[in-house]
């Protein structure tokens, strides 16, 4: 192939990929399952010709020349010799820097784009639409009721950005056992300190509150959501028949109780945030 074809091809080759790239990224929230055999067979089939180019970029030139024998230079035409190595070696210089352009354009076309936290929220969620969740040990940096009486509520800051996410894609509800009216506003308040109502996914008549455990049980049957989030092992065994999935956030991962219970150590940790 002549040098002028051989530039112009890898010029080809770095817009395509550039607007392959900008496909790519655009085709990447759509889940693949979603995507039908002709759509696959089609990225399989760029992938395919990009790497055939590829190949042809680096295999030589037209036929393989034969090599002409070597010959003691003589003094009349040293310089000659010396400016036609020069050439070759400038000439491969250039060949090398081509192909080098072409794997850095094959290599970032290829480069896997990192998902954002909404596209993990929705890929976690499994599309649900509808989440109930436990405020103690997931949300709060408490765990029982007890300690709220003793001293505020917390909103833990690693789970602040998860929870902000979900309420841009679901109808997320909050829920946990108080003993007294006080350790109700605790809870309100740190929740509105935390700018968790502002962000328009959620508002205070979400967060329901009762007196016993079987009534945050009996919360969850009612609203019917398409996630149910705990760290109480019990509820989660007694939801498991009535709700789609479960999360069960637990300190030390336990065994798994149902097919449609998951397990994390924390409610960001399920998400990979950290």
């Amino acid at each position: 192939m002549a040098d002028y074809s051989k530039e112009d091809l890898v010029q080809l080759l770095r817009r395509f990929g550039a607007y392959l790239s900008f496909k790519m990224s655009n085709l990447f929230p759509i889940s693949l399952r979603n995507m039908d055999s002709r759509s696959v067979g089609a990225i399989a089939g760029l992938a395919v010709a990009i790497v055939f180019t590829w190949r042809l970029l680096r295999s030589p030139s037209g036929t393989q020349r034969r090599q002409p024998k070597r010959q003691t230079p003589t003094p009349s035409s040293s310089g000659v010799n010396t400016q036609s190595n020069a050439n070759l070696i400038s000439s491969g210089v250039c060949s090398s820097s081509e192909d080098s352009r072409a794997q850095n354009v094959i290599d970032e076309l290829f480069e896997p784009v990192k998902p954002t936290l909404g596209q993990l929220v929705r890929q976690k969620l499994s599309e649900g639409r509808k989440v109930t969740c436990r405020l103690l040990g997931v949300i709060l940096e408490e765990s029982s009721p007890e300690e709220l009486q003793e001293k505020q509520a917390t909103v833990r800051s690693s789970v602040l950005e998860v929870l902000l996410e979900i309420t841009k894609y679901c109808d997320l509800y909050l829920m946990e056992r108080v003993l007294d009216d006080e350790s109700e506003s605790k809870v309100l308040h740190a929740l509105e300190d935390a700018g968790i109502f502002t962000s328009g996914g959620l508002v205070k008549d979400k967060v329901l509150f009762c007196s016993t455990e079987n009534g945050r049980t009996s919360f969850v049957r009612q609203l019917e959501p398409d996630w149910h989030i705990d760290s109480n092992p019990e509820i989660v065994s007694q939801l498991a028949r009535f709700i789609k999935y479960q999360l069960h956030i637990s300190p030390v991962k336990p065994e798994r109780t149902a097919p449609n219970v998951f397990s994390s150590q924390s409610l960001e940790q399920f998400f990979g945030c950290v």
